[in-house]
């Protein structure tokens, strides 16, 4: 069958035969046993929904065997054979053409070069998940060949409820992922009702169909490099970065510190990913040997070397193999999947990759132990260092978290509201008051056209359109204005395309409509083909987290969600061709809201309507919401938006005399 006949197809009448399991292929590690007997047998029953009562005695002892064997039920039979990646958008089979760019996007997200766990539909983070099952991947794609523009498609945690009558201004694909009552919110709830087949954990990008690869945190990756080091008024060139992890956005951080031109070392325990890593050009070099690794560090800073090497092993013994040698760590981070402990997220150290890989699946409460002692001892070494000077932040992952859980000695002395830790998330120090509050953040586009050269033509629309705007912006953002800039006219020679033709560029909300609205002329001229903008959901108002996004929001409001909410529910009624909305992003399952979205620009006068109403929108959201909570730089992003756009109208605070306060 051709790949056109095979998406119309969905789920087949005639079942394909079973598919061999690919050891070659980077697989996500069999989950616990946590369901009881009668529950086994009801998530078999709810997986065999999905078929013909037929086929019912052939599935049920395959499925319960990948329910054994993995602790999901994958359905690895329903793989389609045709190669995994994002088409030209004319190639695919659709009524729309917003629902041809849902499918373009959707294929990238587990094409084989961008997603970690393709087999078992997961794009990073070791659950991100962009559907549960190969039967839900199916369905969907074929709803959405079938799709016109005056239906919405809605998804119910990774399932295809069904095709809805709505109007063409409609979101064409309403997602959830994860949405659970309050109460059952906890990890284990994640692993019980996802190993039912009601529920996934869509991370933030996968299960949103907007992952453009690690070039999708490469930008804010750099950004923050660039802003730590000149935090400790110190240049990159032969200072030293040392961080963890590079399976999925994590694997930006060796290119983003070849870009801010610092000596990265960054530790990963899976040799497979760390080799994708090395043939992808995402690292320099693999070591691993310590000696050899301390000898090349030492080599890189008398030369003042540009370099990004990767230790192959655990990154504990980094930091105390550099104690013992008396390197000096500038800057220092981990980014391993810390939001996910016990199911891969984070390997505890002096266990092999293949045996943590087995207690975590057969002897759970010990990995567990092993985890929560390897923390203490992570947070012991990484103590030592910043003693010496080290600047040390967490990088939104829950290391700091699931490190105070452990009982860690990480917890500061003087805690005030909102700074509990003795090391600051970098959103507090960095990306919130520099960024978020300004309304900056992760901008990206894909050009569905599939074609190179689309993407240089819309990096040069961007570059011109930032160049102008810089001529009148105010000195409070001339920094981030440069930065921007620079980012975007060394796009092309850093290489950052993996799947998909896309950019990411971190713009405030006049950059993005700008940018957008050029786009859309341009598409309409014929200069280039039909864009798909979005965003990552870490941004100035996408996302309510506590311990990431909003970490630097200090009037007790940062463990609410309304923010989220608000936007998500604002997209969909301004314009967006998708939206999604989530619990469980890069923290952890119940740690976090965080919603998304995706627009097609097709050149028409709708679609720039739409997308100033809408990004106008995604932006001051967020920023309104950091100026109630007194941020300074959101006040005044605030007010300038307030002055550029008479129908908007926001409530301001008050500042309270804190010697006032200080009489009561």
């Amino acid at each position: 069958m051709s790949f056109k006949d095979q998406i119309l197809e969905g789920i087949p009448n005639t079942l394909p035969q079973p598919k061999p399991y690919d050891p070659n292929i980077n697989h996500a590690p069999k989950r616990k046993a946590i369901l009881s007997p009668e529950e086994e047998k009801l998530a078999l029953r709810n997986a065999l929904r999905y078929f013909d009562k037929k086929h019912h005695s052939t599935l049920l002892p395959e499925f319960k065997e990948e329910l054994d064997k993995y602790g999901r039920i994958y359905m690895y039979r329903l793989r389609p054979d045709y190669k995994m990646y994002a088409r030209p958008i004319d190639e695919y089979p659709a009524k729309s053409k917003q629902a041809a760019a849902i499918m373009l996007m959707i294929q990238n997200n587990l094409d084989y070069a961008v997603a970690q766990h393709p087999h078992e539909l997961i794009t990073y983070g070791g659950n991100g998940a962009v559907f549960s099952n190969w039967a839900q991947y199916r369905l969907t794609m074929k709803y959405l060949a079938e799709m016109n523009d005056e239906q919405t498609l809605v998804m119910y945690s990774g399932h295809p409820m069904g095709l809805f009558p709505s109007h063409k201004e409609a979101p064409r694909v309403v997602v959830t992922n994860g949405m659970m009552i309050p109460n059952y919110s906890k990890p284990d709830d994640w692993e019980k009702f996802n190993a039912l087949g009601v529920t996934q954990y869509g991370q933030m990008t996968a299960g949103s169909y907007m992952y453009i690869g690690p070039q999708g945190i490469v930008h804010g990756t750099t950004i923050t490099v660039l802003n730590g080091f000149r935090k400790i008024n110190k240049s990159p060139k032969g200072h030293i970065f040392v961080t963890s992890g590079l399976g999925g956005m994590s694997g930006a951080q060796p290119k983003a510190g070849n870009i801010a031109g610092c000596i990265t070392i960054c530790a990963e325990v899976n040799p497979k990913i760390t080799q994708i890593r090395l043939d992808q050009g995402w690292i320099d070099e693999k070591i691993t040997d310590l000696d050899e690794l301390v000898a090349r560090v030492q080599k890189a800073q008398t030369n003042k070397e540009t370099i990004s090497i990767a230790y192959l092993g655990n990154v504990v013994e980094v930091w105390e193999k550099f104690d013992e040698s008396n390197i000096h760590i500038d800057l220092g981070s981990d980014q391993t999947s810390l939001h996910n402990p016990w199911a891969g997220g984070y390997y505890p150290v002096e266990l092999s990759f293949e045996d943590a890989n087995d207690m975590m699946a057969n002897n759970p409460d010990l990995f567990k132990t092993k985890v929560q002692e390897s923390l203490r001892r992570h947070a012991t070494a990484i103590n030592k260092h910043t003693e010496k000077g080290t600047y040390f932040f967490d990088y939104g992952n829950a290391f700091l978290l699931e490190a105070s859980r452990a009982g860690a000695d990480i917890m500061s002395k003087n805690p005030t509201i909102g700074r509990e830790f003795k090391y600051p998330s970098y959103v507090q120090d960095i990306m919130g008051p520099m960024c978020f509050d300004y309304g900056f953040g992760p901008f990206r586009w894909v050009c569905a056209s599939g074609k190179p050269e689309d993407l240089a033509k819309t990096d040069a629309i961007a570059c011109e359109v930032l160049e102008e705007i810089m001529k009148n912006s105010p000195e409070e953002i001339q920094q981030q204005m440069a930065d921007n800039i620079q980012w975007i006219k060394g796009a092309q020679e850093n290489k950052l395309v993996v799947g998909s033709q896309a950019r990411i560029l971190y713009a405030d909300a006049e950059g993005r409509m700008k940018i957008a609205q050029a786009f859309n002329e341009a598409i309409a001229k014929g200069e280039i083909g039909y864009v798909v903008l979005g965003r990552d959901h870490h941004d100035v108002s996408g996302t309510d987290s506590p311990y990431r996004e909003t970490s630097n929001i200090y009037d007790g409001s940062r463990f609410t969600s309304d923010m989220a909410i608000h936007n998500v529910i604002g997209d969909s009624f301004r314009g967006a061709t998708w939206v999604s909305i989530h619990n469980g992003g890069g923290v952890g399952w119940g740690e976090v809201i965080n919603g998304g979205f995706g627009m097609v620009l097709d050149g028409t006068k709708e679609a720039s309507t739409r997308l100033r109403q809408m990004l106008f929108w995604d932006v001051n959201n967020g920023i309104s919401r950091r100026s109630w909570a007194r941020n300074e730089g959101a006040v005044f992003a605030i007010k300038r938006a307030m002055e550029t756009e008479p129908n908007l109208k926001v409530t301001l605070p008050n500042t309270v005399d804190d010697n006032l306060l200080e009489t009561i």
